[in-house]
């Protein structure tokens, strides 16, 4: 095992995990070092489409952009547990990148001993092929009602023996007892292993802050290396949770983006592009009365869904159908993609128990059936050079600026879209815009459904659907990651992060 091993703990989720080993990746990188990302399970139902032994796999989003930080290609290794959570009590098991419906059976606690060596495996493929890795840990590595089922953090941790920051969010308070709370419940074998604490999200004067690292480092022996400031607008996408609105773009609002936030939301960093977009607000919707007030020129999105049928009842029970439909019959902008593709359409059949019966929104004509197989690919595809609703212009219906634009993305879902047969028999028919079923127009030409996840990151069809608004290039997570590993070198303690791959 050639690799040094870094990894990223936190007192808490939502710390800055994962935005730090994506700035460690990137800093390492740019080092002259091979660097590979690594998360041994990730709880999320963002996931990105990857390289893996049978083709094409999942892993969590995060690790997807921790390798890209890294300059590496993102596989499955990086990632091999990822849980994908499907109600409060269930998620669906991915193992290497496919789906363990046996794993997905099994008790949470029964799941560690059957993991655990394809979990080291992986861990030491890395290991031997790179000169870092930078490991994310999950939660906190301090919940003593897990640990000895633990396959994420000290497990991992002591497995390779890796240096060990813990970050937490000072911005929430108590955060020098979350450091001593979480040091203190370790056995001393681990705690040798963490080598410097990290104050995050910090607003104020850092000088403020004294006595209380040193006095922190007398009882635990541990430094604080880095206060790293509060800092909205980094450019990468969340990976928990929907965007805060004090990340609204620059510049007066004429455009209202409402994505609407069910529980059960996924891919949700795919829209991250748009909150650089000038004049453009991207608002997260979980009420009717948050859509009051939208114009025919705004635009209603339906993200994708881990449970579709499930997060269209909730829909229902909000009154967001009747708040979407009333838009789409204005002349709306309405965007459904994949899961939300299947709500847009007049029902969800499932005849296998993968997902559910339901109707459905009922405005596109489409009918999608579930099936035990799921469809995860990365997809290069062209929209039809005649989009319907061209003649109403691009204010009132944006998707005719489509017409012709190639597109790449990735698809991950259950179940298949078709033509509804009795309401196409009758004339209704959905204007395929896209081939193999991948996209739909109703006909007059606001409602759009596409299985294709990523076309907001797509310059191709960012330029088509707001080149007018556009003052220059939007950021690409390339500028973001030179930016997130700037501003690590410029707030951890000289010579620490050079220290730790000594």
């Amino acid at each position: 095992m050639t690799a040094t091993c870094i990894m990223v703990l936190g007192t808490t989720s939502g710390a800055g995990k994962s935005w730090l080993a994506t700035a460690l990746c990137r800093h390492y990188a740019r080092q002259g070092l091979k660097v590979a990302a690594f998360k041994a399970q990730n709880m999320s139902n963002n996931a990105r489409v990857v390289a893996s032994e049978n083709g094409q796999g999942e892993i969590g989003s995060a690790q997807y952009f921790q390798a890209l930080a890294a300059k590496a290609v993102p596989d499955v290794r990086m990632n091999p547990l990822l849980l994908k959570p499907e109600a409060d009590t269930h998620s669906q098991v991915v193992l290497m990148g496919q789906v363990s419906a046996e794993l997905t059976a099994l008790p949470w606690r029964g799941r560690s001993l059957r993991v655990w060596p394809q979990i080291a495996a992986a861990l030491d493929a890395l290991r031997a092929e790179n000169d870092v890795v930078v490991i994310e840990g999950a939660g906190s590595p301090a919940e003593i009602n897990l640990s000895s089922s633990d396959i994420v953090n000290m497990r991992v941790a002591l497995h390779c023996q890796a240096a060990c920051l813990l970050v937490t969010d000072i911005d929430r308070g108590g955060a020098f007892a979350h450091l001593y709370g979480t040091w203190a419940l370790l056995p001393e074998e681990e705690r040798a292993l963490i080598k410097g604490f990290v104050l995050n999200k910090f607003r104020g004067d850092a000088s403020l802050l004294a006595p209380a690292p040193q006095m922190l480092q007398d009882l635990t022996g541990i430094p604080t290396v880095a206060t790293l400031p509060m800092w909205w607008q980094h450019g990468l996408p969340e990976e928990d949770g929907v965007f805060d609105d004090r990340s609204v773009a620059k510049g007066s609002v004429n455009l209202t983006v409402a994505v609407i936030a069910y529980p059960r939301i996924s891919n949700l960093d795919e829209f991250q592009p748009l909150k650089n977009i000038p004049g453009l607000r991207l608002k997260w919707v979980r009420s009717p009365t948050e859509l009051a007030g939208l114009s025919t020129s705004d635009w209603i999105v339906l993200p994708g869904s881990k449970s579709t049928s499930a997060d269209l009842a909730w829909l229902r029970s909000q009154g967001l159908d009747a708040a979407v439909a009333q838009h789409a019959a204005r002349g709306g902008a309405v965007l459904g993609v994949c899961g939300g593709l299947q709500m847009l359409g007049e029902a969800l059949i499932d005849t296998h128990g993968v997902d559910g019966n339901a109707p459905g929104l009922g405005l596109l004509p489409l009918v999608t059936q579930f099936d035990m197989a799921k469809t995860v690919q990365h997809t290069h595809s062209t929209f039809a050079t005649h989009m319907l609703g061209q003649q109403m212009g691009a204010a009132a219906n944006p998707w005719a600026a489509l017409a012709g634009v190639s597109v790449s993305g990735y698809e991950i879902h259950h179940g298949q879209t078709s033509q509804h047969p009795a309401m196409a028999q009758a004339g209704d028919v959905a204007h395929a815009v896209l081939p193999d079923g991948l996209g739909w127009q109703n006909a007059a030409g606001n409602v759009l459904g596409i299985y294709l996840h990523g076309l907001m990151e797509h310059p191709a069809a960012l330029q088509a659907l707001f080149g007018a608004r556009l003052s220059g290039p939007v950021p690409t997570l390339e500028t973001v990651f030179e930016r997130m590993a700037d501003f690590i070198d410029t707030h951890f303690e000289p010579g620490v992060l050079d220290s730790l791959v000594r």
